[in-house]
């Protein structure tokens, strides 16, 4: 008589449960899409008490998370057969997504910081979901540090406001932040911006997200599509602070010198998963830039956005694995006509966007906002102008389509952002430009165009200092002499 192993009876199990949960997963996103799609013109607004509260911006997340969350447990249905903890990454992966579905729609500051602080639970042990490792358990630990930490702080930015204010709701607070003594304004935004921060891998907390190698690929995809992206929503909630406060120069700094250092730390990257971790890091900072410019819906826009671009690559990431070199190295040099033409396709896409959205038609931020979307759209161009396949017609004609379809992709998902986001306070108000973001833009451009163009290998000690700065936690690198 045949006898069914333990072993075999899990698998079947948690094949049984992934089949369940991803089913699940689907049929929310479709009623939630369809729900959306249909109403989208008179969306309901639910309050419970002042415990929950539940409206536009909560469906748009809410589509997003199921989306992603029903993808990566599509893919690892067939990725982990065979995996002796699949049935941990299953409960974990269903229980991070509980959470970021609560947190969106909790009103109460304490039912908010739970539903951060099992954000964090969830994703570590997704992180560590492997046991047998000893770099996997150390990459949970070290990872969970961090979150621990990131917890700390939204709880003390939390404590401070219900302090001042006599209230425990993140709707009545927002109406009541600008009365609260300056002080207080302060300590409480500090505390949350450094929440959002670490969650979101912003220098210098940025070796938490690359320590974290050991993670199983659709654990990674979960993490940068949707973990990461957590800072800019924390940051969204609470925009009304952030402009009392008067700290969101901080987060456009702080952002911007993340997203040039992590663009050339990625540079030095040899592993595939490390180059993907800094470019995470990069368009994070990216995202905190658009917060400190008030524009917190275009941050949103880039998180989703980034979001389905970091999804695909980690999923794909096995088909990039190489264990060659190149035959020769890759010389960046751009020649005159290729400069003027990024300059003007660059011109073309800021003007396309400034009329589809309205932005940087003003003296405000707005005007950094275009420049942003001239440097990527030039950045594109670039990239099909020094393609030596391409005949010189078709790189006139290809960054024609794709900087017009891009900007009007953006655009649309911008506008559609912001009018999800209606019910948050202070979600699209740009700021007066001051002398910082014109000094900071200056170096922020004189940055990137040094990494564009290799400058950067003629300066030793700037390799050296990157190459640390990106280096893991030690006991997380994978030894071959553990078992």
């Amino acid at each position: 008589m045949f006898v069914k192993s333990p072993q075999v009876t899990a698998n079947k199990n948690a094949t049984g449960l992934f089949s369940l949960a991803n089913l699940l997963l689907w049929v929310l996103f479709v009623t939630n899409l369809v729900f959306l799609m249909v109403c989208y013109s008179n969306l309901p607004e639910w309050k419970l008490g002042g415990v929950i509260y539940i409206n536009s911006f909560s469906f748009l997340i809410w589509t997003v998370v199921l989306f992603f969350a029903a993808l990566i447990t599509s893919y690892s249905k067939n990725y982990l057969v065979g995996f002796k903890f699949r049935r941990s990454f299953i409960l974990n992966c269903l229980g991070f997504t509980l959470s970021v579905i609560i947190l969106v729609i909790a009103n109460h500051i304490l039912l908010f910081l739970a539903c951060w602080f099992f954000m964090g639970i969830f994703m570590a042990n997704l992180i560590g979901v492997n046991k047998d490792w000893p770099e996997a358990k150390a990459a949970a630990s070290y990872a969970q540090k961090f979150f621990l930490l990131g917890s700390f702080c939204l709880g003390v930015g939390l404590f401070l406001l219900a302090w001042f204010t006599s209230e425990f709701t993140i709707v009545k607070i927002s109406e009541q932040v600008s009365n609260l003594p300056l002080f207080a304004k302060i300590s409480a935004a500090l505390a949350i911006i450094l929440a959002a921060i670490i969650q979101s891998a912003i220098f210098p907390f940025q070796r938490w997200l690359m320590s974290v190698m050991t993670s199983p690929t659709p654990a990674s995809a979960l993490m940068h599509a949707g973990f990461v992206n957590g800072g800019g929503i924390l940051l969204a909630f609470f925009s009304s602070l952030l402009f009392a406060s008067h700290t969101l120069t901080i987060l456009f700094v702080i952002g911007g010198v993340t997203a040039v250092t992590a663009q050339f730390t990625k540079l030095l990257q040899v592993n595939i998963k490390q180059k993907l971790a800094c470019s995470t890091i990069a368009q994070m900072g990216f995202m905190i830039m658009q917060c400190g410019l008030g524009f917190f819906n275009a941050a949103v826009a880039h998180l989703i956005l980034h979001g389905f671009y970091k999804a695909y690559l980690f999923l794909s990431a096995g088909e990039e694995i190489k264990k060659s070199e190149p035959a020769s190295k890759l010389k960046i040099k751009i020649k005159p006509l290729q400069a003027i033409a990024v300059l003007i396709f660059g011109s073309l896409g800021a003007l396309l966007f400034s009329f589809l959205t309205g932005k940087g038609t003003s003296a405000d931020s707005g005007i950094i906002l275009t420049l942003v979307v001239a440097i990527t759209v030039g950045q594109v161009a670039y990239n099909i102008f020094k393609e030596k396949s391409l005949t010189t017609s078709q790189k006139i004609i290809y960054p024609t389509l794709m900087f017009v379809l891009g900007i009007v992709l953006y655009a649309g998902l911008y506008n559609a952002v912001t009018y999800f986001m209606h019910p948050l306070p202070l979600t699209d108000h740009p700021v007066d430009i001051s002398w910082v973001h014109i000094v900071f833009g200056i170096i922020f451009l004189i940055g990137f165009f040094l990494m564009k163009l290799g400058v950067y290998k003629k300066f030793p000690w700037l390799y050296l200092k990157l190459i640390n700065d990106s280096q893991p936690y030690h006991k997380t690198i994978f030894n071959s002499k553990n078992k």
